[in-house]
Parts: structure tokens; sequence; C-alpha cells
């Protein structure tokens, strides 16, 4: 995966219709399904909570069949981007002991990892305006470049390959 250009307002009104329409439809249909439910298997005493359970999974299911139908659409195109970012910085976040140990012994691999980690951090809390934690990122940063220039190791972002953390 490579790091691309999202044009962050374009990224925040999409987000935000999008989320609107999910929480529409998500609504929409489990009210009319456990609604329906209830006038046709409920009785009139006693919780009608599977029922209401039952909606809510039904509208889960297709807020999740239209997301997945629609990934590739143009208009999800900046929230696709973000949600597989997202996925790949978990990845990273999940064995960021062992490629921190091996950066720091020198690892070529671990740094354009960690590299790539640090810039997609960046311009993920950059989209989001999470900026409450930008000046511990670029500290980080700061010491990975302190670490290659140690070992005289130059990495670009587009050096990343996913496949690198199978080797760790």
């Amino acid at each position: 995966m490579q790091l691309k250009e999202i044009n962050k307002e374009r990224y925040s009104k999409h987000y935000k219709q999008t989320m609107v329409g999910v929480v529409i439809v998500l609504a929409v249909i489990a009210l009319a399904v456990s609604t329906l439910l209830i006038q046709l298997l409920g009785n009139g005493d006693g919780s009608h909570f599977w029922f209401n359970v039952a909606g809510v999974v039904c509208g889960g299911v297709v807020v999740l069949m239209l997301l997945r139908r629609y990934r590739h659409h143009e208009y999800m195109h900046e929230m696709v981007y973000v949600w597989d970012l997202k996925q790949m910085l978990n990845k990273i976040y999940r064995k960021q002991k062992k490629i921190k140990a091996a950066m720091e012994e020198g690892d070529r691999d671990a740094m354009i990892i960690m590299n790539w980690s640090y810039n997609g951090s960046e311009q993920l809390y950059n989209l989001d305006n999470n900026t409450i934690t930008m000046e511990d990122l670029h500290e980080s940063m700061r010491e990975l470049q302190q670490v290659m220039d140690k070992y005289g190791v130059s990495v670009s972002n587009d050096d990343f390959r996913p496949e690198m953390l199978d080797k760790f």
C-alpha cells in the first residue's frame, strides 16, 4: 500500500454524508424489521428484545452489503483509502515492538516500515483533525531519523511493501 494525497475537505464531506446515510438506513431497516417481527410473531406481553436485536442485525447486514457493493465507487475513494490505511497501521502497531527492536539493530526493512507508519499516521491525524499526539509523533520521526543517520540508511515511503511485515 502506498500513501496517497487525499483532499481533506472532500474526505470529510463524503465521510459525514456516508455516516449520516448509514445511520438513517440502519435506523429505518432496524425499526421496520423489528416492528414487522413484533406484529407477526410477538405477543402482547413480554419483552421484544430479540425482535429488536434481529432488526438491528438485519439493518447492519444491509449496511455492510451496501458499503461492500459501493466500495470501489469514486465517491468512496477517500474513505476506502483511509479505512485501508488504518488497517495497515494496525497491522504495523501489533508488530511494533519487534519492528522497533530490529530497527535499533540496523534492519533497513524495519526502518522502512516505521517511516511509512509514521508518515501514514501523520496523514491520518491530519485528515481526522486529531493533532493531540502530533508532537509525540514528530518526536518518534526524529528518533527514527537519528537511527537512519547512525546506520547510513535512506528510505522513502515508496520503499514500503506490506509483505515486509511477514518478517516480524
